[in-house]
């Protein structure tokens, strides 16, 4: 009986010690996200929250965490707490806080003592020694707990003291006369701290020992993919929210005001991604960018896949797997890593001159093309790879021949595979302007009426190759590049575009809009051969 009263309370103890380690993982969770969207511009470090300025909030938040990750390493080592730490935190824990601290150190010896020159390293060195110390020769729970909270403690207490504040910088010194101000450094700050107290939480949230170690690991990683997530939606909504009101500059809607189309008039008009850029046009758009932008993307899917997948289908189910499909493979992920800039001067030089001498749609189709066919090769080729040899057997033995057995059973069942490395290949191409600067682009601003018509410039010829199409062969320009343009070159400063930056951030949103559009398309292919996978 008294062995189960004592287990009673050690549990109602450790319960409530687990209480406070998931509120200490909680409050680096929120410094987390805090530290991004104030990074990000979502809100900035000198707004006010119920009256208290961000910076001010993240500092007190701050200090309560490393109040509270120190305290549970502390009770841990006093056996308030039922833990089972490791004798040590581990190498890679004391080298992690060594050079943290050894980068504090240095910083405030340099900015608040005023050591010049390399004055700063001996204390940066005693700094970051101790440290290393620290984390690891006592046990596990002091290890993990002590350095962060005392990092996390710091950097709190600077934020409330107005030693690091909204308008704190930090001269480098160095020729470009660069510099650091807070809105970087107190998000950037924050961020790191939250990433440091959060493990070493989570860590005593799982009592230390094995366990303890997996817990913050997972949080690491939990963190940092929704950091991406965060990212990714912060971009979209970012872009959104500038490019909106260009993208509705002049827009109408209601009965017969739009444009006609196969003899009904559209119930809306959007000028922006109708017209195109003339002297007359009351309001000017992108509409010859955005067709040439899809123009590219299809003539380079079509130039690349059916290459790239047959080659794939060659190396995979034919060729002896020795130094040919080795020297292939080294060859092609070359090709993958060759920047962009080489695939235009390539075009440039050899596509070019051989469609006329001039900047064409053709020569832009086959440039990218050229820069997709690695990856589609690559892709293809180790989705067939991944398709189990029992299929192939199980085909044979019921008499199927070879070429029958990868058109129906090893082709359909990497075809996920296969799509989703023209997704990413396009999500890719569709942004290049290098290329397409080089080798398809006449000119910025098209007026409307020059919209890229490929489907109705096909003609047939009475001589090779029998067909012709004079849209193929003329310059055009594309999203991307007319974005450049209007950033970079300062194009669009004129009279024919009255708000360039409002034109800019439109173009950058329609150009976003289209690339996520051809996502939409092949996530959805994917999903569909999949379901057909599986059905079948």
């Amino acid at each position: 009986m008294a062995g189960a009263a004592e287990t009673r309370l050690v549990s109602r103890d450790t319960s409530e010690a687990n209480a406070v380690a998931a509120v200490a993982v909680g409050l680096s969770a929120l410094l987390f996200a805090l530290s991004l969207a104030a990074l990000f511009e979502v809100i900035t470090i000198s707004d006010p929250v119920a009256g208290i300025p961000v910076v001010a909030l993240l500092g007190g938040v701050l200090v309560v965490l490393g109040a509270a990750v120190t305290s549970f390493g502390v009770g841990s080592y006093a056996g308030v707490v039922e833990t089972q730490p490791s004798s040590s935190a581990g190498l890679v824990a004391a080298t992690t806080f060594g050079a943290v601290w050894f980068a504090l150190g240095g910083t405030v010896a340099a900015q608040v003592i005023g050591l010049g020159g390399i004055a700063w390293l001996p204390v940066a060195l005693v700094v970051g020694g101790a440290a290393f110390a620290v984390t690891a020769v006592p046990r596990e729970d002091l290890g993990s707990t002590i350095p962060a909270g005392a990092v996390t403690l710091l950097v709190g207490a600077a934020y409330l003291t107005g030693a690091i504040g909204p308008g704190w910088i930090w001269e480098l010194s160095w020729e470009q006369q660069a510099s650091l101000t807070a809105e970087f450094v107190i998000p950037v700050g924050t961020l790191f701290c939250a990433l440091l107290a959060g493990w070493a939480a989570a860590k005593a949230y799982g009592g230390f020992g094995a366990r303890g170690r997996r817990m913050g690991a997972y949080l690491l990683i939990y963190l940092n993919a929704s950091s991406i997530v965060g990212v990714l939606f912060v971009l979209i909504a970012f872009t959104t929210f500038r490019g909106l009101p260009g993208l509705f500059t002049g827009a109408q809607f209601g009965a017969g005001v739009g444009p006609t189309v196969f003899g009904i008039a559209l119930p809306f008009s959007l000028p922006f991604v109708m017209n195109g850029v003339a002297l007359l046009n009351e309001f000017q758009g992108v509409l010859p960018a955005i067709a040439g932008t899809i123009w590219l993307v299809v003539g380079a899917v079509t130039f690349a896949v059916p290459l790239g997948v047959g080659a794939a289908i060659f190396l995979t189910e034919y060729a002896e797997r020795g130094r040919f499909t080795q020297v292939v493979e080294v060859a092609t992920n070359g090709l993958w890593s060759t920047p962009s800039i080489v695939f235009g001067l390539f075009g440039f030089a050899f596509l070019v001159p051989r469609f006329g001498g001039n900047k064409s749609l053709i020569s832009g189709m086959l440039t990218l093309g050229f820069m997709l066919l690695p990856l589609v090769l690559i892709t293809s080729r180790e989705a067939m790879l991944a398709v189990p040899d029992e299929y192939r057997d199980a085909s044979a033995a019921l008499g199927v021949s070879k070429w029958q057995t990868i058109r129906s059973v090893v082709v359909p069942a990497a075809l996920p595979g296969v799509v989703t490395g023209v997704i990413l290949g396009v999500g890719r191409i569709a942004g290049e302007t290098a290329p397409i600067l080089l080798t398809m682009t006449g000119g910025t601003f098209v007026p409307g009426e020059q919209t890229p018509n490929v489907i109705a410039g096909f003609q047939f010829t009475s001589t090779p190759p029998f067909v012709a199409n004079p849209e193929l062969l003329q310059a055009t320009t594309a999203l991307p590049f007319q974005l450049y343009a209007l950033i970079t070159a300062g194009v669009g400063l004129g009279d024919s575009v009255s708000s360039p930056e409002q034109f800019q951030w439109a173009t950058a949103f329609v150009l976003l809009l289209v690339v996520l559009s051809f996502y939409a398309i092949g996530i959805g292919a994917r999903y569909y051969f999949r379901r057909k996978l599986q059905y079948e």
